[in-house]
């Protein structure tokens, strides 16, 4: 397909661009296959805007006499008004938005075109593999396998070609495993504590059914998890009552007789459609222009986003306290286990490991516990909170995580070693980016569609000298000890840098930290001279 067969007008002259945080501006505007292209005209400016289709979540539509109003929400959560000369004209441009923004082949996508002059293909693509990691801890190798079952994909279609399971599991096992595992996602070990030898497993709901039936083989697995321990926990992370209603539908959870040594724990997170409803009505309470506080702070509470925030980082808490302070193994699992149980095993790992918290260690955590682990990005963030579309399956829950570290970052700040800019910009890139790191839903699909071939690496690119100074944290000092976050309802707040980053008040707060950032940077090189 020729993207130029969906562009009826490609330049349209004397465009007024309205956006935030600028007055207007008259200019040009462009378009192309993959991008809105608008040049100020204005005598002594050089200003231009770029803006990547992918990023529009919605746009509207005004015509007045023989003139028309576009008005674009990104999934940023910018809003840009585009009054153009013309009808006919607007009416093309509309339209090609509105294709070129929602096109379904991955292959089409922008960052399949982006080259920059300063990036090779040749470079390496993402920061470690299964393989690698498993190689760094030496302490597992007593215990502990790397798992090639999965090689070819066909166990488990959403997990990694290598997984790390107990030493005394054989491959014929994983595989009658799987078969009892919705999805394919038998318990893999995603983290090991170096402090006492415990660790995270993750996998999804056991299919017991409604006539309770059992798998040998899982309980093995288990029973080989906490071998020489009195027990473990499991986390699952629906309701009591969610997980009994799994049970007709053919899914279920771990009965008490045929685990006896696993403690079952219930920490209901919610997820897909009531979490994209929550971004929705946040997003929708930030827009508020009434400037009425009483109202503004009821849908802020009503969208019940802080909520969801708050249930992630204590059930993490939890999680964290099951292996840190009681030095037990957990096992993690919702339904399908590509969602809230990444997100919390994530949260859980920040608050134990210090090498998660810095910008490599984190980079690297987020492409272990997301991209490989088979979180579907593509599903999930196909829309924000703007579009008109119906609900499918997105769900932002990668945003949620984000929020989240977020909250830790503001509690903890010596103790991570990156910056706000850091998550803001993965926030970004998870919905429209120039990099091919959260395309597809799983690493079996970024590998058929050639992704490490033919992209470049976000986490590569953040990872690059100048782009390193600017998301690092001056003020970052290490520690060895567990960070505890607050989840009282006092504790936590918007994340104003992300949500309200549009409005005058956010761009004063940025601002400052780039001042302070500079001052710092400063008396470091002072310190050293």
């Amino acid at each position: 397909m020729e993207f130029s067969e969906h562009i009826k007008t490609a330049n349209v002259e004397d465009v007024v661009l309205r956006q935030p945080l600028h007055p207007p501006s008259r200019g040009t505007l462009c378009i192309t296959g993959h991008h809105l292209l608008f040049s100020d005209r204005e005598e002594g400016s050089s200003r231009q805007v770029l803006l990547l289709l992918r990023n529009i979540d919605a746009i509207e539509k005004r015509m007045s006499g023989s003139s028309g109003t576009i008005t674009i929400k990104c999934k940023d959560l910018r809003v840009l008004q585009l009054d153009i000369p013309g009808m006919e004209q607007c009416l093309n441009i509309a339209h090609s938005i509105e294709t070129l923004s929602c096109l379904d082949c991955v292959s089409e996508m922008y960052p399949f075109f982006y080259r920059p002059a300063d990036l090779s293909l040749q470079d390496q693509w993402g920061l470690s593999t299964p393989e690698k990691h498993y190689s760094q801890m030496k302490e597992l190798c007593e215990r502990w396998r790397l798992s090639s079952v999965n090689r070819d994909y066909s166990v488990c279609p959403s997990y990694p070609s290598a997984v790390i399971v107990p030493n005394s599991i054989d491959d014929s096992t994983l595989k009658k495993v799987a078969k009892f595992r919705q999805g394919g996602r038998f318990p893999v070990l995603c983290y090991y504590h170096k402090k006492n030898g415990m660790v995270i497993m993750r996998s999804s709901q056991p299919l017991m059914g409604a006539n309770r039936k059992r798998c040998k083989e899982d309980e093995l697995l288990l029973q080989a998890v906490i071998d020489g321990s009195d027990k473990g926990y499991i986390i699952d992370t629906r309701s009591s009552q969610q997980a009994q209603q799994a049970r007709m539908t053919g899914g279920g959870f771990e009965s008490k007789s045929c685990y006896s040594h696993w403690k079952r724990l219930h920490r209901q997170m919610d997820r897909g459609k009531a979490l994209q409803e929550s971004l929705i009505k946040l997003v929708e309470a930030c827009g508020d222009e009434s400037n009425n506080m009483d109202r503004w702070l009821s849908k802020l509470e009503n969208s019940k986003w802080l909520s969801h925030v708050q249930t992630a980082l204590s059930t993490a808490g939890l999680l964290a306290e099951c292996v840190e302070r009681d030095g037990h193994s957990v096992l993690v699992h919702g339904s399908e286990g590509t969602d809230s149980s990444l997100l919390i095993s994530t949260l859980a790992q920040l608050i134990m490991d210090p090498c998660c918290r810095t910008l490599d260690g984190f980079l690297a955590l987020l492409e272990r516990e997301w991209l490989q682990a088979g979180h579907p990005f593509q599903q999930r963030c196909a829309r924000s909170a703007y579009s008109h579309a119906r609900l499918q399956q997105e769900s932002p829950v990668f945003l949620l995580l984000l929020d989240c570290v977020w909250q830790l970052w503001r509690q903890f700040p010596l103790a991570l070693g990156f910056s706000e800019a850091l998550l803001i910009r993965l926030a970004t890139e998870v919905y429209a980016s120039d990099y091919g790191t959260f395309l597809c839903n799983s690493d079996q699909e970024r590998c058929a569609m050639g992704i490490k071939d033919k992209t470049h690496c976000l986490f590569q690119a953040l990872l690059r000298p100048g782009e390193r100074d600017f998301y690092s944290n001056p003020l970052y000092e290490p520690t060895e000890l567990a960070i505890w976050p607050s989840v009282h309802p006092q504790s936590l707040q918007l994340w104003r840098g992300f949500f309200l980053r549009w409005t005058q008040q956010a761009r004063h707060l940025e601002e400052a930290q780039e001042e302070i950032r500079n001052m710092l940077i400063e008396w470091g090189k002072l310190a050293l001279s």
